[in-house]
């Protein structure tokens, strides 16, 4: 079939458009990246003098760095609508996000859809595949206290272990509210057809838009970070107090991303941006922690029960278009999460003009010393 001209103009410009886009996400990461190390490197006497202020500082270059990453896919067009309940009601409380994982995408999906629920992003802590340390971001997850799991059963035990270690050191020490993993432990295409077949071994539900989730993770923050409450939180959780008198985790908030037509975007999606402008869904529950079974069997009975309600909130999302309403609701709400362009255009600015102030500054020692 012949190609005509107006569709090579078309590919050419796609092509030109992505050289570019990937020309401007590398300079934005070599400027941004190392100023955010060397911010911190300088401020390390303020970390020992007063760690709650360093850690302040470092929530919002975080979040800066993060809202960077979010520009790149939301001036290509691919945004988010929201549905269920509102997460920013409890943005300031303690949380812990329960995520089904398609792709790479997701997690700058998050990134961007985060934005703009208060402290949030500041304050929270990811769980990532350790792969992710090596990235250009991996420096920058180290130094904020984010936590990278090694898959495989031959890990499982010990990184359970390493997991509730890492809490136990930094989640309140560095003030973090939101906790974020994605249980299912991997993408789904790659994880769908075991999780089927233990599915049918165990007498489970059959699922195609997710995998049933690995618990382990789960039972460890839940035992690590919940706090016993009067009434009677079973006996025997490990708690992390100390001094800063934290209520502990307070919500669940099971989060469930949809793309259209079941068709993930990935990083290299986001950061060349080839792909025709798209609306990516999240839905949120919100669960009291009081709620949710501390026991790891009914635990794992519980967080089984929320995958398969995510199952069929895709289905109906497949079929429809749209998520179903709310328990209560004769109609289901969406509500667009927008970000300021002007906001974005200055944490753009910032980094390019903190890039070049660290090069001169590093360019008069050089000339200095030699």
């Amino acid at each position: 079939m012949a190609v005509t001209l107006e569709q090579a103009r078309r590919v050419g410009y796609t092509c030109l458009k992505a050289l570019l886009r990937f020309a401007f996400m590398v300079a934005n990461n070599l400027v941004a990246i190392p100023s955010y190390v060397l911010y911190l490197i300088i401020l390390q006497p303020l970390r020992v003098l007063d760690s709650k202020s360093f850690w302040y500082i470092e929530g919002v270059l975080f979040k800066w760095l993060l809202a960077m990453v979010s520009s790149w896919g939301w001036w290509a067009g691919y945004t988010v609508v929201e549905w269920g309940d509102d997460v920013k009601a409890v943005s300031e409380d303690e949380a812990m996000v329960l995520v089904n994982h398609q792709a790479t995408g997701d997690v700058c999906t998050l990134m961007m859809c985060l934005q703009d629920k208060g402290t949030v992003v500041r304050q929270m802590m990811w769980l990532m595949d350790h792969i992710f340390k090596y990235t250009n971001f991996g420096i920058v997850s180290l130094i904020h206290g984010d936590f990278f799991i090694r898959q495989g059963k031959a890990h499982r035990e010990q990184q359970l272990v390493l997991l509730k270690e890492h809490l136990e050191k930094y989640y309140r020490s560095r003030n973090r509210k939101w906790i974020v993993l994605f249980p299912e432990g991997g993408f789904l295409r790659k994880r769908r057809e075991t999780s089927q077949e233990f599915a049918k071994k165990n007498n489970l539900p059959f699922l195609k838009h997710v995998t049933l989730p690995r618990t382990g993770a789960t039972q460890v923050i839940m035992k690590t970070l919940v706090v016993p409450q009067e009434n009677g939180t079973p006996a025997g959780r490990d708690t992390v107090i100390k001094e800063n008198k934290s209520k502990g985790l307070q919500w669940v908030i099971d989060t469930t991303i949809a793309y259209p037509k079941g068709e993930p975007i990935d990083i290299q999606t986001w950061i060349l941006g080839y792909r025709q402008p798209t609306v990516t869904h999240v839905h949120y529950r919100i669960f009291p922690v009081k709620d949710v079974p501390a026991e790891p069997e009914a635990l794992t009975h519980w967080l089984y029960q929320r995958f398969i309600e995510k199952e069929d909130l895709l289905t109906h999302f497949y079929e429809t278009g749209a998520f179903p309403p709310l328990q209560g609701q004769t109609k289901a709400i969406s509500r667009e999460m927008t970000l300021s362009n002007l906001w974005l255009v200055v944490i753009q600015s910032l980094a390019f003009l903190s890039g070049g102030m660290w090069y001169c500054i590093l360019q008069y020692f050089y000339h200095c010393l030699f």
